[in-house]
């Protein structure tokens, strides 16, 4: 039986970290990586790999970055059954998000994993997610039509995925959405879970339009606080992150602003600071009038794909903001529950 192909696409991070004699960390040549783990000669399918033009921290990855992945990915496509991208932690959500919305009609598995040790330290979790997420993006087992995040034994998807650790193993979770998969002696798939299987072309979308900004409410926050980011210059979009089930102050200068914005054609979206639960407009008055003056309520959207959702939007229907409203609180690729 002719093997399986996976490709892996290296753009940086944690992982591809290694010693060398003076015990200093740098990043590894990734076509060494049989020596940085050696458990991979053993495989049943063949890797190859692919190196961004140049190798980030996670910290300074950026909407071009992920047009740049999602050209490594495009342009093999036809060539490989799954590809894994490794990927530093802090943004990882982020990015599986933003490729999540450009690869409509996905067919195959996109996996990102990471590490939070260096491989090239003695503990690092990084060979056992890499040796895993290679495992479910090669298998014959199970084809996952979605991006995804491998992490510390669960498999979850990527734009329902929260960084919930900045020093434990478990890094991220899903609190909305049950785990894809989990290994263990085997690795157990839940194929109800997954996205159906499309039935038209791959399409590609490489459009984000980054003018977007987060307003989080605490409280004693005022009208000033507010008024700077919606006068933000060239603003299209904001994220409100409100309390609860997507409450909000009452005041009539917290809707006045709000309404001032969306007057002036700024798309604000409702999204909830809790880690679990979702936006439920009207549900209390503190969000009756945000729902009254057009503020979107965005589900049990996570902040990382709210924020990837609303610049892959604003890029893709520029001149079509009532399409984008009506997007945002809608799942395009299983980010919200509906």
């Amino acid at each position: 039986m002719k093997k399986n192909k996976v490709l892996i696409v290296y753009t940086g991070g944690t992982i591809g970290m290694v010693q060398d004699e003076n015990g200093s960390l740098h990043p590894f040549a990734l076509d060494r990586i049989y020596d940085a783990v050696p458990q991979l000669k053993a495989c049943s399918y063949d890797i190859d790999s692919v190196t961004l033009k140049d190798i980030i921290d996670s910290s300074d990855m950026t909407p071009p970055l992920w047009v740049e992945i999602a050209e490594a990915i495009e342009k093999e496509y036809d060539n490989y059954d799954g590809f894994v991208v490794l990927h530093g932690t802090d943004t990882m959500a982020y990015t599986a998000s933003a490729l999540s919305f450009m690869f409509k009609n996905q067919a195959k598995p996109i996996v990102l994993t990471g590490s939070q040790l260096p491989l090239g330290m003695l503990r690092s979790d990084g060979r056992e997610n890499i040796i895993c997420a290679l495992e479910i993006a090669s298998t014959r087992l199970a084809t996952i039509p979605e991006v995804c995040i491998f992490f510390e034994n669960h498999l979850y998807r990527g734009n329902r995925s929260t960084k919930q650790s900045a020093e434990n193993f478990d890094a991220f979770e899903t609190y909305n959405y049950p785990s894809l998969a989990k290994a263990g002696i085997n690795i157990s798939f839940r194929e109800h879970l997954f996205l159906p299987m499309p039935t038209q072309p791959l399409v590609v979308r490489k459009r984000f339009d980054t003018r977007v900004a987060i307003l989080k409410l605490f409280p004693g926050i005022g009208p000033d606080v507010v008024g700077a980011v919606l006068a933000t210059p060239g603003l299209q979009g904001v994220i409100i992150e409100t309390y609860g089930s997507g409450n909000a102050p009452t005041g009539r200068w917290f809707i006045d602003a709000l309404d001032a914005a969306i007057r002036r054609g700024i798309i604000v979206m409702n999204v909830t600071q809790c880690k679990a639960g979702a936006v439920k407009m009207r549900q209390y008055a503190a969000s009756c009038d945000m729902d009254r003056i057009g503020v979107v309520g965005a589900g049990d959207i996570t902040i990382e794909a709210a924020v990837t959702k609303m610049m892959y939007l604003l890029g893709n229907y520029p001149d079509d903001k009532e399409h984008i409203k009506q997007r945002l609180s809608q799942s395009l690729r299983g980010e919200i529950t509906e």
